[in-house]
Formats: C-alpha cells, sequence, structure tokens
C-alpha cells in the first residue's frame, strides 16, 4: 500500500469519510480557543461537567422528537445552559464553590439523561447519543458544525481580549468596566455551543476529549495565549485526521480513536515538550555562564 493510499485514499473515495474529515476539522477550529480558555481559567473539569449536561436534554428531545437533529441540539443546549445557570446561582448564594456545584448538577443531568433514553429509547440510541459517530455526519450536521464554529470564532475575534484579561485578572476588568460577569457568562455560551456541535459527531463523552487534550497538550510547547488556541487547533486537527485514518485501517471505532489520539499527543507533550514537561523537570537546559 503506497503512502497515497494510507493518508488519502479513504477521503477521496468514500464520502462519508470526507463528512467526517470536514466535521473534525471544523470542530477543532473552535476547540482550540475555548479549550485553551478553560485551561487558562482553571475549568478544565467544568467543561467535562457541561459535557455531561448536555444528555437529559438531549434525551428530553429524542423521547418526543425520535433522533431529530436539530430538535436534539436545542434540548442539549437548553440542558447545559440551565446547569451552567444553576450551578452559578447557588455558587453566589452559597458558600459552595462553582467546581463542586458544576459536579453535584452535572451528575444529576447525567442521571436523569441516562433514565430518560431507557424509557423510551434502545442500548444502541443511548451509545449514539453518549458516544456518537462522527462517520454518520450527514450534510444538516454539518452545516450546524459550521454554523456553529463560525459564530464562535466571529464572537472570540471581537471579545477575545477582554476574554483573556478576565482569565487572568477579572478585578481588572471589572475596574475598567469590562463588564467581567457578561464576559464568563458570554464564554459559557460559546462553550456549550461547541459542545452541542461536538455532541453530534462524537456524543457527550467524547465531545469533552477534543476540546479538553489538545489545549492541555499545547500548554508544553508554547507560552503565548494566542499561540496556545492556535497551536491547541492544530493539534486537535491532526487527532481528527489521524484518528479517522486509524479508525479506517484498523476497523476501530472512530470518536475513541480521535480522542485517544489526542491523548497520546498529550502524553508525549507531557514527557518530551519544552515547556514544564517531565524532560524539562529532569533534564533542565544548561545555562553557560558568563565570565
Amino acid at each position: 500500500m503506497t503512502l497515497h493510499e494510507t493518508l488519502i485514499q479513504p477521503f477521496v473515495e468514500f464520502g462519508f469519510m470526507r463528512h467526517a474529515l470536514v466535521a473534525s476539522l471544523a470542530l477543532a477550529m473552535g476547540c482550540g480557543p475555548i479549550g485553551t480558555l478553560l485551561v487558562l481559567r482553571r475549568m478544565s473539569l467544568v467543561g467535562d461537567a457541561m459535557a455531561h449536561a448536555l444528555l437529559p436534554g438531549a434525551a428530553l428531545a429524542f423521547l418526543v422528537s425520535g433522533l431529530s437533529l436539530y430538535a436534539m441540539s436545542l434540548g442539549a443546549f437548553a440542558a447545559a445552559l440551565a446547569v451552567a445557570v444553576l450551578a452559578g446561582g447557588v455558587t453566589r448564594m452559597t458558600a459552595q464553590r462553582e467546581d463542586a456545584s458544576f459536579a453535584a448538577f452535572y451528575l444529576i443531568a447525567l442521571a436523569a439523561g441516562v433514565m430518560l433514553m431507557s424509557m423510551r429509547g434502545s442500548s444502541v440510541d443511548l451509545m449514539h447519543v453518549l458516544f456518537g459517530s462522527v462517520l454518520a455526519v450527514d450534510d444538516a450536521a454539518l452545516l450546524l458544525v459550521a454554523g456553529t464554529v463560525s459564530m464562535t470564532l466571529l464572537t472570540l475575534a471581537l471579545v477575545w481580549r477582554p476574554l483573556v484579561v478576565e482569565c487572568f485578572d477579572p478585578g481588572f476588568l471589572r475596574t475598567v468596566g469590562g463588564r467581567g460577569g457578561w464576559m464568563h457568562q458570554l464564554f459559557l455560551v460559546l462553550l456549550v455551543g461547541n459542545l452541542v456541535a461536538g455532541f453530534q459527531a462524537l456524543g457527550t463523552l467524547m465531545a469533552v476529549g477534543l476540546l479538553m487534550l489538545p489545549a492541555i497538550a499545547a500548554r508544553f510547547w508554547v507560552r503565548s495565549v494566542t499561540g496556545l488556541a492556535a497551536l491547541a487547533s492544530v493539534l486537535a486537527a491532526l487527532s481528527g485526521y489521524g484518528g479517522l485514518l486509524l479508525s479506517y485501517h484498523a476497523g476501530l471505532p472512530s470518536g475513541p480513536s480521535i480522542v485517544l489520539l489526542a491523548g497520546a499527543v498529550y502524553l508525549v507533550s507531557l514527557l518530551v515538550g519544552p515547556r514544564d514537561s517531565l524532560r524539562s523537570r529532569f533534564f533542565p537546559p544548561k545555562r553557560h555562564r558568563i565570565a
């Protein structure tokens, strides 16, 4: 088998592989900056909680409309936003920390979603919602993913600076009239939107993997925030492309292949990255003395 047949032929020959590749590359463009902001805000586990919070809304929409793309997307979006609002409200009105509130509500949401799916759906339907199938992405799902990512990038282009400032010094942003609270809420909306888009291709449990792993891995290589976002998008795109090839040639599930490849990139970065990796800790670069 030639290199061309290995790397390109599957996408030339099969339409479903092209759809999956376009969806993966589009998701990578949105996942890079959103995942980077999550990491900088130390909200990585909140991203995981929000991904699980999609399930009850998607399950309820499934009970009403069946496997309707837009109904399940709208239901998932509403459920995740509801969890974000409830967790934020509990944090403001009590002494409980935000991560604990998110953990409590996402566990409730996950259990409720599985219960709803089991009331009418089969185990196949539940597996589809939880793990998705990027190889089953159709034109409608592609339009949803592309539209969500386009709106995300346009919004980030307009409010990137205050979002970054709010990550490092929210007090300063409030002092200069930057409306840090609104920035935080806007960021949560963007996060939920990208998780919903990823849910259509990778399912609720896998969507957060493509969002978080490349962003975490990127921190071992670059320092600037813009560089982090760009590298995270590149790593997510490579994980999507490589994962699809791995699933095609090895006969493996596509979603887990993509996320596992992103995990492998993270492990390599952890071991040999130039910044804060194990290599830099145990084998620091030698500093030359100036005579």
